[in-house]
C-alpha cells in the first residue's frame, strides 16, 4: 500500500509528526529489553528531568493522552459530589466527551465566562460563594488552560492571583498544559513561576502537541493529591506495560531543551502568520497572538478557496466560526508564506 504524502497544514499541532529528538530516544529505548510498567531506566530519567524543569520534587505519572491526564487530575482532586470551575471554552468542558465525570464518577464542570479564554480570581470567588448548600455540587477545584484555547497566555501574576483565591476558598488548582511549552516559550520565565510558586497543585504537561508521538505527564506539586494515584492510573487503563516508549520521548526533548526550542519555533511561525494576515483585505485576527495559534475571521469565499487549494483548518473549535490556524514544531516559513500568498490571491 502506498500512503500519499500530504503538505504540512494549519489544522492542528496534533497533525505534525514526531520530532527527531523524540524519535531518536525511542530508537535508543528500543535497542534492548527493559523492565515493564515503569520500572525502567528511561522512565526514571524522564521523571528526573521533569523535576529538574520545575526545580522541585514533584510526583510524575505518564499517561497516554490529554483526555486521561485532565480527567484523572479531576478525579484526584474531587469527590463525586464536587465540581470544577473552568472557562466556557476549556478543553475539559468542550472536547473530553464527558470523561471528567466518567473518571470522577459524578463530578461536574461549571463553565465561567472570561475575556480571551481566561478566568479571573473574582470569577472564582463569585462562583464558589454563589451557592454552598447541600443541594448544589460543592466547588472543589479550578482548572485553567495554559496557553488558553484561544491562544492567549496567563502571566505569572495572573496565575498567582488565581492560586491565592483558590487557597483562600480551599480549592485545588489544576492546569491543562497541553501547550504549556508554548506558554513558557512565550513568557520567557522559569516554569516554576507558572507552577508551584504560583499555587498550581496539578499540571497536565502536554507533549503530544510539541513533537512527541503520544504521552502526557501528570505532574503533582501537591503530594497529597498524588497519594495512591498509581492505582487510579492502572484502573483507568493508563498504565503502559512498555512504559519506556511513553517516557523515552520525554527524555529526548527535555535533556537538551528541545521542548522549548520547538515551542518557540511554533510561536514564531504563528507570529509570522498573524503579521501576514494583517495586510490581507477581509482577514482579521480575533485575539492577541501570544502562543502558536491565530484565530482569524476570513471571508467565506476566501475560506472556501483556501480549502479548494488543499489547505486544512478548523472553523468549529472556537467562537464565532473563526478559522483556527495552528502552527506546529515543524511548520516552516515557506508553509506560512504559501498560505498567505493563496489567501492574498483569493482576496483580490
Amino acid at each position: 500500500m502506498t500512503i500519499p504524502k500530504t503538505r504540512r497544514q494549519f489544522a492542528s499541532d496534533n497533525w505534525a509528526g514526531i520530532c527527531q529528538e523524540a524519535w531518536a530516544a525511542m530508537a535508543e529505548a528500543n535497542a534492548n529489553h527493559a523492565p515493564s510498567y515503569g520500572a525502567d531506566a528511561w522512565t526514571a530519567e524522564a521523571v528526573r528531568l521533569v523535576r529538574e524543569v520545575f526545580e522541585t520534587d514533584c510526583a510524575v505519572h505518564f499517561v497516554f493522552n490529554g483526555t486521561a491526564a485532565n480527567s484523572l487530575a479531576v478525579a484526584a482532586m474531587c469527590a463525586p459530589f464536587e465540581s470544577v470551575l473552568c472557562h466556557e471554552h476549556a478543553h475539559l468542558a468542550t472536547d473530553e466527551c464527558g470523561a471528567p465525570g466518567f473518571f470522577a464518577h459524578g463530578t461536574t464542570l461549571v463553565r465561567l465566562l472570561g475575556k480571551h479564554g481566561k478566568i479571573a480570581a473574582a470569577d472564582i470567588e463569585r462562583a464558589t460563594r454563589a451557592r454552598r448548600d447541600v443541594h448544589a455540587s460543592m466547588v472543589r477545584a479550578v482548572s485553567i488552560t495554559q496557553s488558553t484555547e484561544l491562544g492567549t497566555v496567563y502571566a505569572p501574576e495572573e496565575i498567582a492571583a488565581l492560586g491565592k483565591a483558590a487557597r483562600a476558598l480551599d480549592l485545588r488548582l489544576h492546569m491543562d498544559g497541553a501547550r504549556f511549552a508554548n506558554a513558557v516559550a512565550s513568557l520567557g520565565v522559569a516554569p516554576r513561576k507558572l507552577m508551584w510558586e504560583a499555587g498550581v497543585d496539578v499540571l497536565s504537561f502536554g507533549g503530544t502537541k510539541n513533537g512527541l508521538p503520544c504521552g502526557e505527564a501528570l505532574v503533582f506539586f501537591n503530594g497529597e493529591l498524588a497519594r495512591q494515584f498509581e492505582y487510579r492510573r492502572k484502573q483507568s487503563g493508563q498504565l503502559a506495560s512498555k512504559m519506556r516508549f511513553l517516557a523515552a520521548p520525554w527524555v529526548g526533548v527535555l535533556r537538551e531543551g528541545a521542548w522549548l526550542r520547538h515551542a518557540a519555533h511554533a510561536n514564531a511561525m504563528a507570529a509570522q502568520l498573524a503579521r501576514g494576515l494583517e495586510g490581507i483585505p477581509g482577514a482579521r485576527a480575533l485575539y492577541p497572538r501570544e502562543a502558536n495559534v491565530v484565530f482569524a475571521t476570513l471571508p467565506p469565499a476566501m475560506r472556501a478557496g483556501l480549502r479548494a487549494r488543499g489547505w486544512e483548518f478548523y472553523t468549529d473549535v472556537g467562537p464565532d466560526g473563526a478559522a483556527r490556524l495552528m502552527c506546529s514544531w515543524d511548520t516552516t516559513a515557506e508553509d506560512v508564506n504559501a498560505f498567505l500568498r493563496d489567501a492574498a490571491e483569493l482576496a483580490e
